[in-house]
C-alpha cells in the first residue's frame, strides 16, 4: 500500500508553520549579525500575521525593524542592503502589495548579479503572506508567485509543511541570490514535526509525500495538503496517487517530477493561482518537450485558479480555487475516463 512521506524524524517536538518561521529567523540572527527582520508591523505588533512574534524583545529595533508604508522603497533598501553586506529579511505584509515593489526586485535585485559580471550579489530574502481563505478578498488574496518564477535571477520557494517553512527560510538566507518565499495564510497555524536543531531543506528539491501507482499530482504550499487528502479519498476507490510537492518553483526539480510520471503514466497539477499561464503551464510543457511525453497514457491536466480576482464572499471565494472535492474529481477523470 502507498504511504504518506513525511518529513524526517529528527525531533519529536512539533511547532506550527507560523512558529517554525520565527525559530529559523531566529537561529539565523544569533548566527550571523548580518541577518536583520524589517517590514511593515513586524516589530512592536508582532507581526500581521503574529509570525515575528517576541523577535523585537530578543533582537531589538536595530535588527528588528517597523518601517513606513512603503512597499517600492522597502524593496529598495533590501538591495541596498544587500549590496552593502548585510543579508535582509524582507516582510511584505501581503503578498498581493509587492506589485509596488516590482521595480526594486525585478529590474534591479534579479538583475544585479549579472549585468556586474558576478562581481555584486544580492543575498536578500523577501517574505511574503499570500493566498485565499481568509476572506480578505481580492487585494489580498491572491497567489502572484508564478509571475516571479518568470523572472531570472530570482529564486521562489513554497512550504508546505513547518518543517520545510524552517529549512527553506535558514537555505534562503544562506543564498547569495535574491529568494522569495511565499507563506500561504491558512498554513500559518497548521502544524508538524520540525527539528530544534538549524538546518536546511535544498531550494529546488521536490519531496514525494505520498507513494502511489495510477496517477501523480503535482502541487504546492496548500495544494500539497489538499492532494494528500484527496489522494486517501480515491484510495478507498481504489485509485492510488502519488502526491509531489514542489517545494520549490524557480529553480523547480523536474527530476523528480519525470520520475513519478514514468511509473504512474498520468498528471495532475494543482495549483492556487490563475490557471492561465500559472504554473501548471510551464510543467506541462517541460513533460511535453521532453522523452516523458512518451510515457503519459492520458492526456496532462491543469486545476488551477479561476480567470476572476477572488471574491470576497465565502461560497464565491472557495469556488474561485481548488479545493478539495475538484482535486477528488479532476484525479479520478484522468483515471477512469482518460480524460483532463
Amino acid at each position: 500500500m502507498p504511504t504518506e512521506l513525511a518529513a524526517p524524524e529528527v525531533a519529536t517536538r512539533e511547532l506550527s508553520y507560523a512558529e517554525a518561521i520565527r525559530e529559523a529567523l531566529a537561529q539565523a540572527m544569533e548566527a550571523d549579525e548580518r541577518v536583520f527582520l524589517f517590514g511593515e508591523d513586524v516589530g512592536v505588533y508582532g507581526g500581521a500575521f503574529g509570525v515575528s512574534g517576541d523577535l523585537l524583545q530578543r533582537f531589538g529595533p536595530e535588527r528588528v525593524i517597523d518601517t513606513p508604508i512603503s512597499e517600492l522603497g522597502l524593496a529598495g533598501a533590501a538591495v541596498g542592503a544587500a549590496l552593502t553586506g548585510m543579508k535582509p529579511v524582507l516582510e511584505i505584509q501581503f503578498s498581493d502589495f509587492v506589485t509596488l515593489a516590482m521595480e526594486q526586485i525585478v529590474n534591479q535585485a534579479a538583475k544585479i548579479h549579472f549585468m556586474f559580471g558576478g562581481k555584486a550579489s544580492v543575498p536578500m530574502v523577501v517574505r511574503l503572506p499570500g493566498g485565499s481563505g481568509t476572506g480578505a478578498a481580492g487585494q489580498h488574496s491572491q497567489s502572484l508567485e508564478a509571475w516571479f518564477a518568470h523572472v531570472p535571477g530570482l529564486k521562489v520557494v513554497q512550504p508546505s509543511t513547518p518543517h520545510d517553512a524552517k529549512g527553506l527560510l535558514l537555505a534562503a538566507i544562506d543564498d547569495p541570490n535574491p529568494v522569495l518565499v511565499f507563506e500561504h495564510k491558512l498554513l500559518y497555524k497548521t502544524k508538524g514535526p520540525v527539528p530544534a536543531e538549524p538546518y536546511r531543506v535544498p531550494i529546488g528539491s521536490a519531496a514525494v509525500r505520498r507513494a502511489g501507482r495510477d496517477i501523480t499530482i503535482v502541487a504546492a504550499s496548500i495544494m500539497t495538503l489538499r492532494a494528500l487528502a484527496a489522494a486517501r479519498r480515491l484510495a478507498a476507490e481504489g485509485i492510488e496517487t502519488e502526491v509531489v510537492d514542489l517545494r520549490s518553483l524557480r529553480p523547480i526539480d523536474f527530476a523528480t517530477i519525470a520520475k513519478s510520471v514514468r511509473k504512474t503514466h498520468r498528471l495532475l497539477i494543482v495549483y492556487e493561482g490563475v490557471k492561465t499561464m500559472g504554473i501548471g503551464a510551464e510543467i506541462s510543457a517541460m513533460i511535453a518537450e521532453s522523452e516523458v511525453f512518451e510515457f503519459l497514457e492520458t492526456p496532462i491536466a491543469r486545476l488551477g485558479g479561476a480567470d476572476v480576482p477572488i471574491p470576497y464572499n465565502p461560497m464565491l471565494e472557495k469556488a474561485s480555487v481548488p479545493q478539495e472535492d475538484d482535486i477528488v474529481a479532476a484525479a479520478r477523470r484522468l483515471v477512469l475516463e482518460g480524460i483532463a
